[in-house]
């Protein structure tokens, strides 16, 4: 959680100079470079049933991490990790076949609404729009995440998918840094991708061979705190008093949401 709002927070710089889709863009491919020269992709074990998860876990990447960077662009970094962890909370709540468990994703969204503070007359709607796909996108990434990882040994995984992330990112990336490149940028790009996705999507995708998809959305509770904290720190966002009950709200109910954290035995990975 760390490693990635402080590589969120450090991204606003960039952004300013590619755009958040070249930033997206940027920092998935040097990822993408590392994680293939740490693990080649065993490309003769992928079975055909993989395929689908495989493309759609590397899709949600560069979908999530493109959001995500135009949200922040647009809205404070707390604020759109708020919004972003309704995502993961709202399968947490699904999955756990329980229907007062829906009411920690109601809890966390007054939170978001403490946050957004809307009677101020303020609100960025493309901004909180972008943090709305992001958190879609993470609630997809959870789950696919754990099929991967339950496939792919290690970081294995994530050298297929980074890669299919990167691209998904070029797309729009691209176009967007296009004319913007200097040597200044890849070597910044090439710190926050450690940050982002490198350190954080390895110990993720190791998380979930262990953890359900529930447990692992509510262990995240605290990052939207995480997020306003960096906010504050790195980006001088100082959140009103509304505001930090709104993160208060939001990191209550995804404690508060936690239950049958553990996982059985995982199936024998590549």
């Amino acid at each position: 959680m760390l490693s990635v709002q402080l590589g969120s927070a450090l991204s606003v710089g960039l952004i300013a100079e590619v755009g958040a889709a070249g930033t997206a863009w940027l920092r998935l491919s040097v990822g993408a470079v590392i994680f293939v020269l740490l693990a080649p992709p065993p490309l003769r074990m992928v079975r055909r049933r993989d395929v689908s998860a495989l493309l759609g876990l590397g899709v949600a990447t560069g979908i999530v991490t493109m959001a995500f960077l135009a949200a922040i662009e647009r809205i404070p970094l707390g604020t759109a990790v708020a919004i972003e962890f309704l995502g993961p909370l709202t399968v947490a709540a699904v999955r756990s076949h329980n229907a007062k468990a829906l009411l920690w994703p109601l809890t966390a969204l007054l939170g978001v609404i403490l946050l957004t503070e809307p009677w101020l007359g303020e609100v960025d709607i493309v901004g909180i729009g972008f943090a709305v796909v992001s958190g879609v996108g993470w609630g997809t990434y959870i789950v696919l995440t754990q099929r991967v990882g339950d496939r792919f040994s290690g970081i294995t995984g994530l050298s297929f998918t980074i890669p299919i992330a990167a691209l998904t990112a070029a797309i729009v990336g691209v176009p967007q840094a296009a004319g913007h490149i200097s040597l200044a940028i890849l070597v910044a790009a090439a710190g926050l991708a450690l940050l982002l996705p490198v350190l954080p999507f390895a110990l993720e995708m190791i998380a979930l061979r262990h953890l359900t998809p529930h447990a692992f959305g509510t262990l995240m509770a605290l990052e939207p705190a995480f997020g306003v904290l960096l906010g504050l720190v790195v980006l001088g966002q100082q959140p009103s008093a509304t505001q930090v009950l709104g993160i208060l709200l939001v990191v209550l109910a995804g404690a508060a949401a936690q239950r049958r954290g553990r996982r059985g035995a995982s199936p024998t990975g590549v």
